[in-house]
């Protein structure tokens, strides 16, 4: 488990996750593959307010990549929070999601993730530039990853 230090920059964005039982696995702890719901999830509470509607059929990205680092077992009954901040730098037409889980009584960090994000023209198949209020929304709540544990 590793404390985290006091926050200079708070993340833009953070949600609490509560462990149900049918996300615990046999090891009686939060199964690896839960938590990236939980990022989906928080990625969609992040861009969405970005776009010009609220309705999730307007999204115009791409997941290229999603990883997780596991850092503590999660039992069941937990209460989590999780958070998302953008990371730096930012591609023509890419840019990463960073994601911080940590329990919600304490600043113990349980687990890390990271999405490689494309913005994506559905209509034609292709990928896009980043739109400008998208990039400006980007700067603003970036974080460095090298300070997060990236």
């Amino acid at each position: 488990m590793v404390d985290l230090p006091p926050l200079t920059h708070p993340w833009p964005v953070s949600r609490s996750f509560y462990v149900p039982y049918h996300d615990v696995d046999v090891l009686n702890h939060l199964n690896h593959a839960a938590y990236f719901p939980y990022m989906e999830t928080l990625r969609c509470d992040y861009y969405l307010p970005l776009l010009p509607t609220l309705d999730p059929a307007a999204i115009d990205i791409i997941i290229a990549e999603a990883t997780c680092r596991y850092l503590a077992p999660v039992p069941y009954g937990t209460a989590l929070v999780g958070e998302v901040a953008p990371a730096r730098p930012f591609g023509r037409t890419s840019f990463s999601l960073l994601y911080r889980f940590t329990l919600s009584d304490t600043h113990t960090l349980v687990a890390r993730g990271r999405t490689v994000v494309v913005s994506f023209d559905y209509q034609s198949g292709t990928k896009k530039e980043i739109p400008p209020a998208v990039r400006a929304a980007l700067e603003r709540d970036a974080v460095d990853p090298a300070d997060e544990g990236w």
